[in-house]
């Protein structure tokens, strides 16, 4: 939905339309607020991403930084990619479990959380879900789905 040009996350955000900025910058605060030392942000694939970066983990299958999670304004709607969740059949289940909970329908692709409104994310799960891996853990969920 944004422009290709765009380097930096702030700069993402900025250029969105009021309404899905208002939609993003609550869940990247989450998001942020949640993230646990050694992922950073950064903007990969035209959308902010929550990566391991190669200094840390180089040994990707793609050589790429090994992406934690992602934010991103899409044409019809807006999306979080939770790479935990299409990995940890623990974690999907956590994430299933906190959307009824909180009495809200989940629109899920494999690690694709779609949604129109903000009101549709309950942010305290997407927390939990963030706040839930240390590098380290997520390298090594990497390591063991790659041997599948």
């Amino acid at each position: 939905m944004v422009s290709s040009k765009i380097e930096s996350v702030d700069q993402y955000l900025a250029d969105l339309p009021a309404d899905r900025r208002q939609i993003l910058v609550p869940i990247r605060q989450v998001i942020l607020k949640n993230l646990q030392d050694g992922f950073v942000e950064s903007m990969t694939m035209r959308m902010p991403t929550y990566e391991i970066p190669l200094s840390t983990f180089s040994k990707t299958y793609n050589k790429k930084p090994l992406m934690y999670c992602a934010i991103a304004a899409q044409k019809n709607h807006n999306a979080i990619y939770l790479c935990s969740v299409y990995s940890d059949e623990a974690m999907l289940k956590k994430l299933q479990d906190g959307y009824q909970m909180a009495g809200l329908k989940l629109n899920m692709g494999k690690s694709c959380i779609r949604f129109k409104k903000l009101e549709e994310v309950p942010l305290d799960v997407i927390g939990v879900i963030i706040a839930s891996y240390q590098v380290s853990d997520f390298i090594d969920n990497y390591h063991s789905c790659r041997k599948k």
